[in-house]
């Protein structure tokens, strides 16, 4: 029931994206194994027109296979992917093109959750949930930024550990007044070489 859940909520967006209409027909009879680390695999696959989620069963060896953590995979599909894989946080095994097309096929096909929701609960409930849950998740962000920031000055100034950013900057200031101090002496030294060098 989760893999046709699945499956219907990726189909769902492909009438609105001629893009990702492109990218389906493109990875015919291309396959997709995405490994959860510790947890599922599950294939995906393109028979052209629509795109079909499954468990593999020990048929043939998928095309390319994504392996990483949860919220590592989740993080794949949006807008810093690359990143991601940057880091090492997953890895990319078989055609890596294949790969990236799934990628992109990801970001374009990520459901609006506020709409999927609204065709269970109503429009005005799931704008309200919605709303709620964007509210929550920028208290959390200015909390974090907030605790980080408290934590900063108390390391800084309290107990020392850390050097303030005005103390960092002047010393920053200071390492490039000598730098250009230095230079200027090496010009003139330079110079006064070559004078005194030709006569």
């Amino acid at each position: 029931m989760l893999r046709a859940t699945l499956g219907n909520l990726l189909n769902r967006g492909l009438p609105r994206s001629p893009r990702a209409r492109q990218l389906v027909a493109g990875l015919e009879g291309r396959t997709l194994d995405v490994e959860v680390r510790d947890l599922l695999t599950v294939r995906v696959s393109s028979n052209g027109q629509t795109l079909d989620i499954d468990v593999p069963r020990g048929e043939a060896v998928a095309t390319a296979t994504v392996t990483g953590g949860p919220l590592s995979l989740l993080a794949l599909a949006g807008d810093s992917g690359q990143a991601v894989i940057q880091r090492g946080d997953v890895k990319i095994s078989g055609d890596t093109d294949v790969a990236q097309s799934y990628q992109e096929l990801a970001r374009l096909l990520r459901p609006d959750f506020e709409q999927e929701l609204s065709l269970v609960i109503g429009d005005v409930p799931a704008h309200q949930l919605a709303r709620l849950a964007r509210l929550g998740g920028r208290f959390g962000q200015r909390a974090v930024d907030t605790t980080l920031r408290n934590l900063g000055d108390y390391l800084g100034h309290e107990r020392g550990d850390l050097v303030s950013r005005n103390e960092g900057e002047e010393f920053l200031r200071g390492v490039d007044a000598v730098r250009e101090a230095v230079d200027r002496l090496e010009a003139r030294l330079d110079v006064l070489t070559r004078r005194y060098g030709a006569s």
